[in-house]
């Protein structure tokens, strides 16, 4: 065991207490030695020494043994039955549902998606092939800012985009937002760490579409992480938003706003509030996939 400075006695007190104690031990097994001879006999040499008589010590008598009747049993040994010892039980691991290839992938990933949704009723925003392929390569264009319309893995809103007109000047039409509830309702309705858990288990489907792309130098999750960045970057905007142009050439007159990428712009028109939906739920997933 190791002794700390305080545990330590220092050379000069352990000398002085050790020779102490010594010097009185030697000091009384001489006395005791000496049988007391000079304290008996004093400085009077006249005086005759007194004879003692030495003190004769019988050996001592052995106690007589006890009796034992050889003809006693042997006892039995004692048999101790073994307590049970009751283990915990132990869940078994949940089977991992296997991966179809990336080919067949897509009832599989409808299914989970529809998993993920808990209830909402999403299968009518759900695209029906090449699911994958189509996610990776629109996540791909997210990350660059672009919105690759023809392979979004969510279908289009039904209703139209409308303006209003006022005081000769268009804006957007605040009831535009709504044809965006659902979706965002829906990403703000995910519990992100189901979600993270499913993007998981798909991960090999995602890098192997990712890498028909062609990429060498970075991943899908790399990929990923761009695309929320840029659609966390992307301005809430609360006040009126006018227009300029006409039907679907419509322009932000804010230069500011007509100069983000397309996909910070898709953000933009899903008005203040399921923007902030959306935002809320891309941090929370982010969170996990880091």
């Amino acid at each position: 065991m190791q002794l700390s400075q305080e545990d330590r006695i220092s050379p000069q007190e352990k000398s002085s207490g050790t020779n102490g104690l010594a010097i009185i031990a030697i000091a009384v097994v001489a006395l005791i030695s000496a049988g007391g001879y000079y304290y008996l006999s004093g400085n009077d040499k006249s005086e005759e020494p007194q004879i003692i008589a030495p003190v004769v010590i019988p050996d001592p008598i052995p106690e007589k043994p006890l009796e034992t009747d050889a003809n006693l049993p042997e006892p039995e040994p004692e048999i101790i039955e073994p307590v049970p010892v009751q283990l915990p039980e132990v869940e078994p691991d949940p089977e991992v549902e296997p991966l179809p290839a990336l080919a067949d992938s897509d009832p599989y990933i409808h299914q989970k998606a529809i998993d993920v949704a808990d209830g909402m009723a999403i299968e009518s925003l759900l695209i029906e092939d090449n699911v994958v392929r189509q996610f990776v390569v629109f996540v791909d264009n997210l990350a660059q800012g672009e919105l690759a319309r023809k392979v979004s893995p969510l279908k289009a809103p039904n209703n139209s985009f409308t303006v209003s007109e006022i005081a000769n000047k268009t804006y957007v039409d605040p009831d535009s937002y709504h044809r965006y509830d659902l979706y965002a309702d829906f990403l703000a309705s995910l519990n992100e760490e189901e979600l993270a858990k499913t993007y998981k288990e798909m991960t090999p489907l995602l890098s192997e579409a990712f890498s028909e792309l062609g990429y060498s130098s970075t991943s899908f999750d790399d990929r990923m992480q761009q695309a929320i960045g840029i659609m966390l970057d992307a301005p809430i905007i609360e006040q009126p938003i006018e227009l300029d142009g006409v039907s679907v050439n419509y322009q932000f007159v804010d230069p500011t706003l007509e100069a983000l990428p397309n996909a910070q712009k898709l953000m933009v028109r899903m008005g203040p509030e399921n923007a902030r939906k959306v935002k809320s739920a891309l941090r929370r997933l982010q969170k996990h996939l880091n």
